[in-house]
């Protein structure tokens, strides 16, 4: 019996390392440093490529690009994770890459879409990861790259993943037909529902995101709440379509990190889990592409590099203590002249105008650009100015060891000087992590269930 159990527990283990497909990604020194120590970034990667289709779907020559795209962040104390939706239509740019075969270097895009940073000049998917940590400046630790059967296999492996509807849809592209209400679609289904767009809101790859994100937190839902991991067939059944569906970076192309990754994830508790798209606004050079929404991007960004919550889990996303003195100047009282050493032209002039119409800090003035760039902002003020160097470092999200006090009185009309350091990622941006996500941001949690519009 104990050779017969070992030999199957082999033969399990080889099963499922023998599906998985490792890739070595190769991405250069150029890279964004690390964030919180222990902390995950995972990039998944749902590829468009009709390769094994059989003619079912258009563009059947498509090399594969990056359609559906996640940036998913696991918290370093498993309380909580970030998926971050990557519109395939965002406009960014792609850094110089090799070929998937690593046999010739591609060019770099200054403004190309993002889909095309997989397939396009036969990109691999590491080219799709240097561009993830270019647009976001966060530090990616692995990825996973899936295609059209994966959602087909694992949605029949659970039984079925539960979607909900708010009309009537027919999409003819997507080979979609559901009445209003809820349903559980699996297979070819589940590959309609997650690819339709015509047939909701406004029928862009805006409005396809949020079905994808409900379908994933239902499959979430259902793999931790249908006995799935505790069923040794339903594992198995999960196990064998995930392992299949996957090519993954050679950090983790074995079960047992892959499991102990799983493990990892399975931590988190849904309601912990926190659906999002990168903020984004309509393309001013053209109407079917989309740009980022600069402040409210680096805002999210900023929330994921320092390992912050988008939920409210209990005890996190606490702001610092404030220093023993609290009085602060009113913004009209604040004088201050910004200089600019961040090596960012017109940074200096973007701070002013943003202090003065959004602040109220009338009082601001442009100093031009420091001597040399520096690596990090400071605030100089006098002994006698303290209320209004709080005032300023409050709107500014600037950290205590940016206060630099003078020991002197400074003359009635004497500013203080912000000098912008190279740590500056534009006006309102904190240099400390924010604590709260943009109001506006498009986001649900995985225990939501939510109807498609």
């Amino acid at each position: 019996m104990l050779v017969a159990g070992c030999a199957g527990g082999y033969f399990i283990y080889q099963h499922f390392n023998g599906n998985i497909d490792s890739y070595d990604a190769d991405l250069g020194d150029d890279r964004p440093s690390a964030g919180a120590e222990g902390a995950m970034n995972i990039l998944l990667i749902g590829t468009d490529t009709r390769e094994g289709q059989d003619g079912k779907y258009g563009d059947t020559g498509s090399p594969g690009h990056a359609d559906t795209t996640f940036l998913f962040h696991v918290a370093k104390d498993r309380t909580n994770a970030t998926a971050l939706s990557i519109p395939r239509d965002l406009m960014v740019e792609i850094p110089e890459c090799k070929t998937e075969d690593k046999k010739r270097i591609i060019p770099g895009s200054p403004r190309a879409m993002f889909n095309t940073s997989l397939g396009q000049n036969e990109r691999g998917p590491d080219c799709t990861w240097k561009t993830v940590e270019k647009l976001t400046g966060i530090r990616i630790d692995h990825f996973m790259m899936v295609d059209f059967n994966a959602v087909k296999t694992m949605s029949n492996a659970v039984g079925g993943v539960e979607v909900c509807l708010e009309k009537n849809i027919n999409d003819p592209d997507s080979h979609l037909n559901l009445s209003r209400g809820r349903h559980v679609v699996k297979g070819e289904q589940a590959l309609a529902f997650v690819r339709t767009r015509h047939s909701v809101g406004q029928g862009g790859d805006l409005t396809r995101i949020p079905l994808q994100q409900q379908f994933l937190s239902s499959m979430i839902r259902k793999i931790k709440g249908n006995g799935t991991l505790t069923s040794p067939t339903k594992l198995w059944n999960l196990a064998d379509a995930a392992t299949n569906s996957l090519t993954v970076d050679s950090g983790i192309a074995s079960i047992r990190k892959l499991s102990g990754l799983a493990k990892d994830l399975g931590k988190v508790d849904t309601k912990h889990i926190t659906f999002a798209t990168v903020p984004v606004a309509d393309d001013p050079l053209d109407k079917n592409r989309l740009v980022l929404k600069e402040r409210d991007a680096k805002q999210v960004f900023a929330m994921v590099r320092a390992d912050q919550s988008l939920t409210d889990v209990k005890g996190k996303n606490k702001k610092k203590p404030t220093p023993k003195e609290t009085s602060k100047a009113a913004p009209a009282d604040v004088r201050v002249r910004v200089v600019n050493g961040s090596g960012v032209m017109g940074a200096a002039q973007e701070t002013v105008n943003w202090l003065q119409n959004e602040q109220g800090v009338i009082r601001s003035s442009n100093g031009l650009n420091a001597p040399a760039d520096v690596a990090k902002t400071t605030l100089e003020y006098a002994r006698n100015r303290g209320d209004q160097a709080r005032a300023l470092a409050e709107m500014m999200g600037l950290p205590p060891t940016a206060l630099k006090m003078t020991n002197k009185d400074a003359a009635p009309l004497e500013e203080m000087v912000l000098t912008l350091g190279k740590d500056f990622e534009g006006a309102g941006i904190p240099l400390t992590a924010p604590t709260t996500a943009p109001s506006d941001l498009q986001r649900v949690n995985a225990d939501q269930q939510v109807c498609a519009k």
